[in-house]
């Protein structure tokens, strides 16, 4: 899978992807930290990227825009380590991957994950 992490993960995290074989960037990576949340699902989409975030803002443009693409998994935690949120990722991925290939917001919290189709009407 392709990933695009924004600026709120790990860098390592996309390092972690790589390393179990995906195919995933940072931001903090291409230079591109100031990018408007618009453009940073832009870009996603035009690269067929799945965005990791712990951003809200990129779920409204999603909603807003009523897209279908790009997928995101969206991480709500308040205390986490980078191991933690890397573990996670491998559980969504192998839970909900078919759901992010499709469209899809996957939404991680505390004690639960949901997903929800995209586009958001």
């Amino acid at each position: 899978m392709r990933f695009l992490l924004d600026m709120g993960a790990s860098p390592r995290t996309a390092l972690f992807l790589r390393g179990a074989g995906h195919d995933a960037v940072h931001l903090c990576e291409q230079n591109l930290q100031r990018l408007p949340d618009e453009a940073v699902v832009k870009k996603a989409a035009d690269e067929s990227r799945i965005l990791v975030t712990f951003d809200l803002d990129f779920s409204r443009v999603l909603a807003l825009q009523r897209l279908s693409q790009p997928s995101m998994i969206l991480f709500r935690l308040e205390r986490y380590t980078t191991d933690q949120v890397n573990a996670l990722l491998l559980e969504v991925l192998a839970a909900h991957g078919q759901a992010l290939e499709r469209g899809a917001i996957v939404v991680v919290e505390p004690a639960s994950i949901r997903v929800r189709s995209l586009p958001i009407w």
